[in-house]
């Protein structure tokens, strides 16, 4: 049943940071699938003219104390040639596969860090890009400060990139290095400025607030300096400390502390005040936007209503029933298998989804319901009787819950989470996930 908890009122009364929810149902809930389905009979009816391209590129310059996403650090040049000759051969099978009448709304590259390619890779991986979007297509790119050189982000600006975003962290440089991170703030600087000087239109800056030794002076300075820079966006990151990342092996006593709870919601208070008092609006519990900007820079995508095509080894792809993607890991002997397993199949292999978890009526309620409130803006209980021809408070009734305690807002059009709410996201999101998704989450061999 959709209304069914995934946990219960306990699970609100713990800890406000149980887990970042970006996604339902989450990759650890992927299993193979046997037989694997065809790409063209998965996409086969349905909607593909608003869909998200996301290009994942699993290199980075290093792996941060904190960092459990699928990537690698220093990869073999080989490795890398290698992956982009892969990652053609996988986008040519799977274009195929969507059809002519298939239109991106929205492309994003991400990872690992992409700009770890050089200037030269990087306009191979926008020709590669370029055979799915149309000129114009808003197109976001991710960085880092050692890897946003001019001549990299000169690339990025003449093949139509309109964002850009940096994994800033902080602007202190104790505080990066206790978050596992070796970065000098004349680095970050270098980096700014060279972003700015490029025709990119949009700046986010992501920070992280719960690191050791971070005060709420610290806390603001770095804040500060971010504002300095005026970016468009910026994410506000609460520090987690996660199995298999350099921070879980090493964990300073004060991040075992149960007051550490206390200290980042206060720091999160603290940015989402000083945010809003410099122009932002806040998009959910991390995602701040200038005030005077649009929200719709993605060409008419909608999470809701379209899908995601992934391309390579860690990205995932959505469709209305079936989410799907290689295998997952964090720890680094597993990221190389699965690499190096990507890097030898051959290229009728990328007609076929390997990895995903199908997706019921009751599953899709529930994601529709999780991946829109826990944004700002809510839930729209119309488009969801239009989906799904019945009420989001009826099929999940323990919502009111959530009301009960000043969290949740319902009236005729929308369904929103207060500012308290909005706090807890990370204790509302993995309460609200399914009996079965949590149960398959849960089998997964920590790797």
């Amino acid at each position: 049943m959709p209304g069914s908890p995934a946990a219960g009122v306990g699970g609100l009364d713990g800890s406000p940071y149980q887990g970042y929810l970006y996604g339902y149902p989450h990759k650890t809930a992927y299993r193979p699938l046997r037989p694997r389905p065809a790409l063209r009979d998965v996409w086969s009816g349905q909607r593909r003219d608003a869909l998200f391209l996301y290009l994942h590129l699993p290199f980075c310059e290093m792996r941060c104390g904190f960092c459990n996403l699928f990537t690698r650090s220093n990869p073999p040049a080989g490795q890398v040639r290698a992956y982009l000759d892969q990652l053609g051969r996988q986008a040519d099978r799977v274009s195929a596969a969507l059809g002519d009448d298939t239109r991106v709304a929205r492309v994003a590259v991400g990872g690992g860090t992409p700009t770890y390619l050089d200037a030269a890779e990087l306009a191979e991986m926008f020709d590669l890009i370029d055979r799915f979007r149309p000129t114009g297509t808003p197109t976001a790119v991710e960085t880092s400060p050692a890897t946003a050189t001019p001549d990299r982000l000169a690339v990025l600006s003449e093949r139509g990139t309109s964002r850009i975003s940096i994994g800033v962290q902080s602007f202190l440089d104790a505080e990066v290095r206790a978050a596992g991170r070796p970065q000098r703030r004349s680095e970050v600087e270098q980096a700014l400025v060279a972003i700015r000087d490029q025709p990119i239109g949009e700046l986010n800056i992501d920070l992280i607030y719960g690191i050791p030794g971070q005060t709420p002076t610290t806390w603001e300075q770095s804040l500060a300096a971010a504002l300095r820079w005026a970016p468009e966006e910026l994410f506000l990151y609460p520090l987690y400390v996660r199995p298999l990342t350099g921070l879980s092996r090493r964990a300073p006593a004060d991040l075992l502390d149960p007051q550490w709870d206390d200290q980042r919601l206060a720091l999160y208070r603290q940015g989402v005040d000083r945010l809003r008092a410099a122009g932002y609006r806040q998009l959910s519990m991390r995602h701040f936007r200038r005030a005077q900007l649009p929200d719709d820079v993605t060409g008419g995508y909608s999470c809701q209503d379209d899908g995601m095509v992934g391309l390579g080894c860690g990205a995932r792809s959505y469709t209305t029933d079936l989410h799907y993607s290689f295998d997952y890991a964090v720890s680094v002997s597993q990221v190389r298998a699965i690499i190096d397993d990507y890097l030898s199949r051959p290229e009728s292999d990328f007609d076929h989804a390997e990895a995903g978890y199908r997706l019921d009526v009751d599953e899709q309620r529930r994601r529709w319901l999780i991946t829109s409130l826990l944004r700002a803006d809510g839930c729209d209980p119309l488009g969801y009787a239009d989906r799904f021809a019945s009420h989001p408070t009826d099929d999940f009734p323990q919502l009111a819950v959530l009301v009960d305690r000043g969290w949740l807002t319902v009236a005729a059009d929308r369904l929103a989470l207060t500012d308290s709410g909005l706090a807890y996201s990370d204790a509302i999101g993995p309460w609200l996930v399914s009996g079965p998704v949590r149960a398959a989450m849960a089998s997964l061999p920590t790797r």
